[in-house]
């Protein structure tokens, strides 16, 4: 039986190879034709062998059929012979115009840097064999058409290189032209080259597009310029010229620093190829000019007047003034003005140390708001008394307006009326202006203490008293807050006696408080708690049926409140805090009966239930013997 199977292995292997040997074969192939070129530009035609046999890096021989070469074919160029052009391409292989590239071993291309109108015809490229037979195709042809140059391109207006301030709206226009029997496309893009830090060499040049018309006229902004053209910054529109131009219009509405350049504008004409792609057959740049822009913060400053200090007197208005100079008036800039406030006073030192604040501020649009002291909204304005120019105007003089002020001003260049989300183009800020206030030296002085009584209990009535003295000539009104601190426990260290917490580093609680003009706040969440005012100088805490929450260390916190010539009332900013007083609860007799009356049932209790359970287990175990002995 294997006798009889090697003939049939052996026939079947020599079909097998025959089938191969003949399936697998040379195929030379180049992109469908025809395809058309423009005269004056660069022609590619890639060309690519598959199915051959020996080595790996095949040869190739390019030939031209002259449409008016009478059905004559010449040699262009080879990969192997450096005498293979024929007369009309010898000088131009030598140069390079013309040359073959290669891709992989069995991929090339021809190229021609400039076409000429000559060279249209039927183009061959012919693979050399390597194969051990003759099969398959040794060359593939397709025919190039030249077409004319028709690509124009202009501008009405170049760029001076004068700078121009930052936020300046800049407009370019670009025209641009085809006029073709072929069906063709345009693109259009306006780019910019510039100069950005480099490594070791220092600056290198850069070429950006900005933004284009594509081919099927959708517009692509630049990669770096997306997110300007998204927030319409950037914008391009097309608009028909005379004589059938395409008047392409690129607007920028604020321009940066990283704007400075020089600018172009490109125009591309596109063809479709048999194959569905999209070849570009022509372009032209032409340059625009040179932008330097000009940065506002450079020219720019805040003046604030008046200079130096201001000493208003108690209760009379008093008036800043902030001016922005430098600003080009041609550039539309959205400004963002605030008054900024640092400082506190004691007596008649200002001190600029502490947290900046805002007074207020008026927004690019004109719209005013004030910042932390919402009560000085009534008590001031805000105004734009001149172009550039922003007033803060306080009607009642305070001891709370006295510190260093400052005029700080966000600019938003080009942008008159910004988003909120907008960040500033740059922010600058005015020297200070202290204010001082020229008022009458007032002094606070407060004394808690508990009244003398019986010892105070759980459920009995705790009254504390807060006497309050405000020296001032003029009329005032005290402020008095309780506060309370727990009971420190006492804190027992190896080796040293107990020591008591600081109440001090614990944070108070506020009990309850008697304002200047006379209302009661109680903050504590009882009923049971009331403050009034007994004198002129006398005030009362009084805690009904106090429980053991409500002991603890209690002190009283006084301000002193003025009243201006206007009748207004105002923060003088004296204060005083009393010494502090302890409230202890002892319990009542009747938890004291309680305790032994609790202790002699719970002992009853605990003796009798040890009495049953004796007596039942000695019952059990005699009821067990009798049981065992029948």
């Amino acid at each position: 039986m294997r006798t009889m199977m090697a003939p049939v292995r052996t026939a079947l292997l020599v079909f097998l190879h025959g089938v191969l040997h003949y399936a697998v074969c040379r195929d030379v192939t180049l992109p469908a034709g025809p395809v058309y070129r423009v005269a004056g530009f660069s022609l590619s035609l890639p060309c690519a062998v598959s199915g051959y046999e020996g080595p790996r890096t095949q040869e190739f021989e390019w030939f031209l059929q002259r449409d008016d070469g009478g059905g004559k074919q010449m040699g262009v160029v080879s990969t192997r012979d450096k005498g293979f052009p024929y007369y009309p391409f010898q000088a131009r292989v030598l140069s390079g115009e013309v040359r073959v590239e290669r891709d992989s071993g069995d991929k090339v291309r021809l190229l021609i840097q400039r076409l000429r109108t000559e060279d249209q015809g039927k183009y061959e490229c012919y693979t050399p064999s390597t194969d051990s037979t003759y099969q398959g195709n040794y060359s593939a042809s397709l025919t190039v058409k030249v077409i004319p140059d028709t690509l124009q391109i202009s501008y009405s207006r170049s760029l001076t290189g004068q700078p121009v301030p930052e936020g300046t709206e800049l407009t370019l226009t670009c025209s641009a032209s085809i006029s073709s029997e072929q069906l063709t496309h345009l693109s259009i893009t306006f780019g910019k080259r510039g100069a950005s830090q480099g490594g070791v060499g220092g600056e290198v040049s850069t070429i950006r597009e900005i933004i284009s018309i594509d081919k099927m006229l959708g517009v692509v902004p630049g990669r770096s310029y997306k997110s300007r053209y998204e927030n319409g910054e950037i914008t391009l529109e097309k608009r028909n010229g005379e004589a059938g131009q395409g008047v392409y219009l690129m607007k920028m509405t604020a321009v940066q620093p990283d704007d400075t350049g020089s600018y172009f504008c490109e125009a591309s004409q596109w063809i479709r190829d048999p194959d569905r792609s999209w070849q570009k057959i022509a372009q032209r740049t032409l340059d625009i000019g040179n932008l330097t822009v000009q940065q506002l913060a450079e020219s720019m400053s805040v003046t604030t007047s008046p200079k130096g200090e201001v000493t208003p007197q108690l209760g009379s208005p008093f008036i800043l003034t902030c001016e922005v100079m430098g600003l080009p008036p041609d550039v539309n800039s959205g400004l963002l003005v605030q008054w900024m406030k640092r400082g506190s006073v004691s007596s008649s030192v200002v001190r600029t140390g502490g947290v900046e604040v805002e007074v207020a501020h008026m927004s690019p649009d004109g719209i005013v708001s004030w910042g932390d002291d919402l009560s000085r909204a009534s008590g001031g304005s805000m105004e734009k008394v001149a172009e550039r120019k922003y007033s803060l105007k306080l009607f009642s003089a305070q001891p709370s307006d006295t510190g260093v002020y400052r005029c700080v001003v966000s600019v938003y260049a080009g942008r008159r009326n910004p988003s909120p989300s907008t960040p500033a183009t740059f922010t600058q800020r005015s020297e200070g202006i202290v204010v001082k206030l020229n008022s009458k030296e007032v002094r606070v002085s407060a004394v808690a203490q508990l009244p003398r009584g019986p010892l105070l209990k759980r459920g009995s009535t705790v009254t504390l008293i807060c006497n309050v003295t405000v020296t001032t000539t003029d009329p005032s009104q005290a402020q008095v807050l309780w506060l309370r601190w727990p009971i420190p426990e006492p804190v027992s260290k190896k080796g040293q006696s107990s020591v008591p917490v600081d109440p001090s580093a614990q944070k108070p609680m506020l009990v309850a408080a008697l304002m200047y003009d006379g209302i009661a706040e109680i903050y504590v969440n009882r009923s049971e708690v009331s403050i009034d005012r007994l004198s002129a100088v006398s005030y009362r805490l009084r805690v009904h049926a106090a429980t053991m929450d409500d002991q603890g260390i209690y002190a009283c916190h006084a301000k002193a409140w003025g009243q201006d010539q206007h009748g207004r009332w105002y923060n003088t900013g004296a204060q005083a805090e009393s010494n502090t007083v302890t409230v202890y609860l002892y319990a009542r007799a009747a938890d004291l009966l309680l305790i032994p009356l609790v202790v002699g049932v719970s002992s009853a209790l605990f003796v009798g239930i040890v009495i049953v359970a004796a007596v039942t287990c000695c019952f059990m175990k005699r009821l067990a013997r009798q049981r065992a002995r029948k």
